[in-house]
């Protein structure tokens, strides 16, 4: 029943807004819901199973929200500013992300178990959620390696946009954790993106110059071409602010 399951899911998750998830009982969400509390049942399983399946569903949404937000740029910089804002955004308002992305884990919310989990149960697997949940890490992955894909294309993935992923979205992470000042998020992503492209340029223009006469003009090229390739340029724009769209909440 994928209208009854949704419609659970959503009761369940305002329920956990309003009150700790130890007091949420069952026969309450199935009547927020508008069904019996035998579905419930049948859907879940079980309590735990209801908190797994919430668990799985909010990072699948933060997930396809990390995707949006990727492809709705044009400008590699931009995409992963926007990437990170929603990031931020979405953790201050969804308490399951929050804790998705940190690990922290307050006694008012479920505490599943991250590993896989065995069950006897008649409800299919799917439905249960007994697969394993993402740990902070394996999002932070997730996200770098959508990240990479949506930037550098198919082919081989340069080093530098790689690394340049990764530590976007670890500051990301680090907003979520420790909100920013004035600038916010996006100032941060944008002032990491150029630093690390000015780094590897100069880099790539020292070592270039014993080699080719006109060392100024072999040092421009290289700054222009190298480390990230011209199909990457977006990364070395200028840092001036751009405006970014907000991110919305997966629900």
């Amino acid at each position: 029943m994928p209208a009854a399951r949704e419609c659970l899911l959503d009761a369940a998750f305002t329920a956990l807004t309003r009150r700790s998830w130890a007091v949420v009982r069952m026969v309450d969400v199935a009547a927020a819901a508008g069904v019996s509390r035998q579905t419930l049942y049948n859907e879940f399983g079980s309590k735990d199973g209801l908190a797994r399946a919430l668990v799985r569903r909010e990072a699948d949404g933060y997930l396809a929200g990390v995707e949006r937000a990727l492809s709705a740029h044009g400008d590699a910089r931009e995409r992963l500013t926007a990437a990170a804002e929603w990031t931020t955004n979405v953790a201050r308002g969804n308490p399951l992300v929050r804790a998705l992305l940190t690990g922290c884990w307050s006694e008012r919310l479920p505490a599943p178990t991250l590993a896989a989990v065995p069950s006897s149960s008649a409800v299919p697997a799917q439905r249960r959620a007994d697969g394993p949940l993402p740990s902070p890490g394996d999002l932070l992955a997730g996200v770098r390696d959508r990240a990479v894909a949506a930037i550098a294309g198919p082919g081989a993935i340069p080093d530098d946009v790689s690394r340049t992923c990764e530590l976007a979205v670890r500051l990301a992470v680090s907003c979520v954790a420790v909100p920013p000042g004035e600038g916010g998020v996006a100032e941060l992503i944008r002032g990491v993106i150029t630093a690390t492209h000015q780094q590897g340029t100069t880099a790539a223009g020292a070592n270039t110059a014993p080699h080719q006469p006109g060392a100024a003009a072999a040092g421009a090229n290289t700054a222009k071409h190298g480390p990230i390739p011209p199909s990457h340029g977006a990364l070395a724009a200028s840092s001036a602010p751009t405006p970014t769209a907000a991110g919305r909440s997966p629900r």
